[in-house]
This record gives structure tokens, C-alpha cells and sequence, in this order.
């Protein structure tokens, strides 16, 4: 039997995993500041994984004190290269330089999520996955920047696999779902572990 679920999301791309899963939902945004959470976890030297499965927590848990005795999806995602973390470009600017950055070289996206109930966590994962850009001529990202829009600055990386962003990449190493935002594999494991889906 389905239980009514809360993502602590409005992002479309998450929300469209969970509906096309058969999975009932409602969508309800967190109202946390990440940059102020996240600051003292670079600074304390955590890894990426680590701040990404925090953000997701604390979405999570900002949702779950507003519906008590309900099940909340928390997650979040972060972009790795080298020692560097990235955040959504702020502007067309930015993520010209974003993605001339990833040019030949492989990054990583670190997708995590948590279950929270009460305030409590039942339920952490992070997966990772493996980007390696092809080399980029700078005309090319400028054409392609032109063609998507500003739906470039939605997401961490300047681009949607789903989409034309495609095209920036030589090798993939890891699941969809992870790429997009939302591991949905384990999610779906657990919700079934945890009698919240049909299993």
C-alpha cells in the first residue's frame, strides 16, 4: 500500500523521476540558506559526498518539521573536480566559464538522498558519478549556451544530459538517475524495505 510521500524539492527533473516511478507525492521546498550550511563543512575539510548527504538532511528535516508523521524525501547534489566544488552558474557568463573549465577533463556529481520521519533520519545514500567532457571549442559552448538558455543555470553543472548537454560529453560512468539529482534505484529499495511503496 502507497503512503503519501514530501520531496523537499521543486525540481522538475527530480519530481518527474519520482511521478514517472508510479510514485504518489507532493513536492514542498525547503527553506534552509545551503551556502550557510555548507560553509563550515569545506572549511572543516568534509568531502563532497559529506555535504551533499548534509544539504539533503537538512532539506529534508526543515520539511519534516512542518508534517508530522510524514515521511520526507530529502536530496541534494554536488559537483566535484579535483578540490574544487561547483555551484549553479549565476549567470550565462559563469557557466561559459563553468564548462570551458570541464573541458577534457572528468568531474564528479554526488547525488544524495535521505529519508526523514519526525525529525528524525531513517535513511542516508550518496552516489557518484563519473563526467569526462569532451574537448570543448569555445565557439561551440558559446552556440550551445545560446541554444538551451537559461535553463543552463538550473542545474549544478550547466547542463542537462537529458537534453542537449549531451553533447558535451565523451564518457559517462554511472546511472542516470544519479546525474539527474535523485539515486532512485536505493530510493525505491528502501521505500519498499520501509512498507512505504508497493513492494
Amino acid at each position: 500500500m502507497t503512503k503519501k510521500l514530501i520531496l523537499a524539492s521543486k525540481s522538475p527533473f527530480r519530481s518527474a523521476l519520482l511521478k514517472n516511478a508510479g510514485i504518489e507525492f507532493s513536492g514542498e521546498s525547503a527553506d534552509i540558506d545551503e551556502r550557510a550550511v555548507e560553509a563550515p563543512l569545506y572549511k572543516s575539510g568534509a568531502s563532497p559526498e559529506d555535504v551533499a548527504l548534509v544539504l539533503a538532511e537538512a532539506k529534508a528535516l526543515d520539511v519534516s518539521a512542518r508534517h508530522p508523521d510524514t515521511v520526507v524525501i530529502g536530496c541534494d547534489q554536488t559537483l566535484s573536480m579535483g578540490d574544487e566544488i561547483f555551484h549553479k552558474p549565476a549567470d550565462m557568463d559563469a557557466a561559459r566559464r563553468q564548462l570551458l573549465k570541464f573541458s577534457g577533463q572528468t568531474h564528479h556529481l554526488n547525488s544524495a538522498v535521505v529519508l526523514v520521519k519526525n525529525g528524525g533520519t531513517l535513511w542516508r545514500h550518496v552516489s557518484v558519478a563519473r563526467m569526462t567532457m569532451r574537448d570543448l571549442d569555445p565557439g561551440f559552448v558559446g552556440r550551445y549556451l545560446g541554444r538551451v538558455g537559461d535553463i543552463a543555470l538550473a542545474s549544478v553543472g550547466a547542463y542537462q544530459v537529458e537534453g542537449s548537454g549531451i553533447q558535451l560529453f565523451e564518457r559517462i560512468d554511472g546511472d542516470y538517475f544519479t546525474i539527474v539529482g535523485l539515486p532512485l534505484l536505493p530510493l525505491l529499495a528502501e521505500l519498499r524495505k520501509e512498507n512505504l511503496i508497493d513492494g
